[in-house]
């Protein structure tokens, strides 16, 4: 069987098909994946907190 363009499109940009990895610290245990998108909620809120807000004109 051959794959479309539509599936190929579809298709996961990593193969998925494999055990994922995890980090071990003493009896916390995460996955990679978990802690990437962690560890980008964090840059996204740093960002929102540290950035300065658009200021309004002629208001005081």
């Amino acid at each position: 069987m051959t794959v479309t363009r539509t599936h190929a499109a579809l298709a996961a940009p990593i193969d998925l098909d494999h055990t994922g990895h995890y980090v071990h610290w003493g009896v916390v245990q995460i996955s990679v994946a978990n802690l990437v998108v962690i560890g980008l909620m964090v840059l996204v809120f740093a960002a929102a907190v540290l950035l300065p807000f658009p200021k309004g004109r002629g208001r005081r």
